[in-house]
């Protein structure tokens, strides 16, 4: 039997500052698109996971997030008096996250496609993977500017590089965390860790991916949303 991940982190504590003004009196993940706050649209994606399994960590302006969580049966950790990034937030999010390998899902993208939760759960396989990366072909991507995050060589490995923008999706191990001395860290550091021993995988989502995190990219979103389904 598989070992698949039952828990779901939420990263919802940073400070959103690509998202100012809008996050001058709300946390980011509380920002609307089409009406609806961008966190809610990231629990879609959560359906086939028990909400008293999905965690949620906080910092920036937490009260008016933690209500909203609160309500969806979402469990919240409060990072003070430091944020800790991404990495650290993570460990510090271990005592309830369990003992396996877990979900960590970005709160400020739209999805237009099958859930990214599904597709790697599918494709999890912990004999060969610590990490799967949900990756965006550029061409599926909207309202992001770069040149992407990594590339997937035949196997399906990743490597640093372009072509695939990171789509805040992933599986990942957490055993190495232990391994970081620093309180603040990012996630960066867990997957040079693991890419260093070719155990980084991607997948290559097959549907569209709008990046909110930043004002522009809400009417881009909305105008996805929107459209007619191909």
């Amino acid at each position: 039997m598989r070992d698949l991940p039952e828990f779901v982190m939420l990263f919802a504590a940073g400070f959103g500052a690509r998202m100012r003004p809008l996050t001058n009196d709300r946390p980011k993940p509380m920002v609307e698109v089409a009406g609806r706050p961008l966190v809610d649209h990231a629990l879609d994606q959560t359906r086939s996971i028990p909400r008293d399994q999905i965690i949620a960590n906080l910092h920036y302006k937490p009260k008016m997030l933690q209500q909203h969580l609160d309500a969806r049966g979402v469990k919240t950790v409060l990072e003070s008096p430091e944020i800790l990034d991404t990495g650290g937030g993570l460990r510090n999010a271990l005592p309830h996250l369990g003992n396996g390998p877990v979900f960590t899902l970005n709160t400020d993208a739209v999805w237009k496609g099958p859930s990214p939760i599904e597709l790697l759960h599918d494709a999890w396989r912990p004999e060969v993977m610590d990490a799967l990366l949900i990756c965006i072909p550029l061409e599926h991507s909207h309202a992001y500017d770069g040149t992407g995050d990594f590339d997937i060589d035949a196997d399906g490995r990743l490597n640093r590089g372009q072509g695939h923008v990171y789509g805040g999706v992933q599986i990942i191990k957490t055993e190495r965390l232990s391994e970081i001395e620093a309180t603040t860290f990012s996630l960066n550091l867990i997957w040079d860790l693991m890419l260093a021993h070719r155990r980084v995988f991607g997948l290559s989502y097959p549907g569209q991916w709008c990046d909110v995190g930043h004002p522009a990219g809400i009417a881009v979103a909305e105008a996805l949303l929107a459209a007619e389904d191909v």
